[in-house]
């Protein structure tokens, strides 16, 4: 049997049981974690007691975000996984790489162009590898779409119609937390719309050229509220009288995940998971809208809201043989907040084709079992087990990761501006 793969993880937040636990858990035989870091101690020794006490697995050693240098010259990793708050994304990547470890990231790669460029650099300096977590891409409907159109089924894409709806459960949860200063996340046209402008690529085998964007801040923070009749107002969920019975109020207490990530964990760094929706100091967009020209002439319309009654999203694609379309219900997710296998699940789904002339049809699709429309076991799998072949190659590279944020990247400086902007323009590759 080959040797296993080694892994150390930075950032222990919510999103990395996603990766610590696959590792511990179905790839055991193949992948082992040997460290985590992190900036809070109390979030560390959570997850190492997770690993304990679900896995029975070797106690992992645990290094302060002051020692991640440290932690590669003890534990020689063969990868990083880097699971941190986005706008760090690129020091641990990029310092990873220098040492001579390939990277594992979570998406999105960073948040601006500057460090964009920065890691791009570091790819080529070094000459490791860099692997973006996109978990949507291998989702059986989106892949399925992706065959269709690789198949020429409805010809040459000229036109795709995406619009993408956050509820007001998963929705709201970005303006709780860190997510809701730009300056960490890049506003969700970065940090959510990876995902989606990231398919849109992958869909149509092409790039962004051209990006034209519209969005602003409105729905939640304290002025719209006051504006819809709110008088009663908090800082936090957490101890407020005036939180007790708002719907759009995060409680920690009694939740094993979020008392002891976070709740508990306050006194080590001051971090507040449970902030309101409805305070001062967002800084990220609620409505958004973007136009995007890519290389190969194709046009897509893109919209983006995130307080919507339903989660889910809608695709249309009109080509030169016709129309496909798809629409998703997903289930209702809160990150760290419970079963990781319910985010991004599907509720229903269709997929549509309607030839330019003849019958329309519906196309089957096998549910996948897990999160992300079941994409999820299958990226992990691809992550830290024995890969299948894949003609549809939706393993994606740090080119995938840039080209992904370089639309919500372009789209935020647009929305500054209020003028289209050149993808090429924002880096070199």
């Amino acid at each position: 049997m080959d040797r296993k793969k080694r892994y150390v993880q930075v950032g222990v937040g919510g999103r990395a049981r996603f990766f610590y636990e696959a590792i511990a858990g179905t790839f055991r035989d193949t992948s082992e974690i040997t460290a985590f870091c992190d900036i809070n101690r109390t979030r560390l020794e959570y997850a190492k007691k997770v690993l304990k006490d679900k896995f029975n697995y070797p106690d992992v050693a645990l290094y302060g975000a002051d020692e991640f240098e440290k932690m590669i010259m003890e534990q020689k990793p063969d990868y990083v996984i880097v699971t941190s708050i986005d706008r760090t994304h690129h020091r641990y990547i990029i310092k990873a790489m220098e040492m001579g470890c390939d990277v594992i990231s979570e998406k999105p790669m960073t948040t601006d162009a500057d460090k964009c460029q920065a890691i791009l650099d570091a790819v080529k300096r070094t000459g490791k590898n860099l692997r973006v977590t996109f978990n949507y891409r291998y989702a059986p409907h989106n892949s399925k779409i992706r065959e269709l159109i690789m198949n020429d089924v409805i010809g040459k894409i000229n036109s795709v119609h995406f619009e993408w709806m956050l509820n007001t459960s998963h929705g709201a949860d970005y303006f709780r937390r860190w997510h809701r200063d730009k300056r960490n996340s890049g506003g969700l046209l970065v940090h959510k719309s990876t995902h989606h402008f990231d398919l849109v690529n992958f869909w149509l085998g092409t790039v962004p050229k051209t990006v034209f964007a519209q969005g602003d801040l409105m729905f939640y923070g304290r002025e719209n509220a006051e504006e819809r009749g709110i008088t009663k107002f908090y800082a936090r969920a957490h101890g407020s009288e005036n939180a007790i019975g708002d719907p759009f109020a995060l409680k920690m207490e009694g939740n094993e995940q979020l008392e002891n990530l976070y709740l508990n964990a306050e006194k080590d760094d001051g971090y507040i998971r449970d902030q309101s929706v409805f305070g001062d100091g967002i800084s990220i967009e609620d409505t958004m809208g973007v136009l995007v020209r890519y290389k190969n002439g194709a046009i897509l319309t893109y919209s983006l809201n995130a307080y919507s009654p339903i989660e889910g999203y809608k695709v249309s694609f009109t080509g030169t043989k016709g129309r496909l379309e798809i629409n998703v219900t997903e289930e209702v997710y809160v990150n760290a907040g419970g079963d990781k296998d319910k985010e991004g699940s599907i509720k229903s789904q269709a997929i549509t084709v309607y030839p330019m002339f003849g019958n329309s049809y519906q196309v089957e699709v096998e549910e996948g079992k897990g999160g992300h429309g079941g994409g999820d076991p299958i990226l992990l799998n691809d992550l830290f087990g024995v890969p299948d072949a894949d003609p549809l190659q939706r393993a994606a590279s740090h080119i995938d990761g840039a080209m992904s944020i370089l639309t919500g990247i372009a789209a935020n400086k647009s929305i500054a501006t209020g003028l289209p902007v050149q993808v090429k323009d924002l880096v070199e590759f």
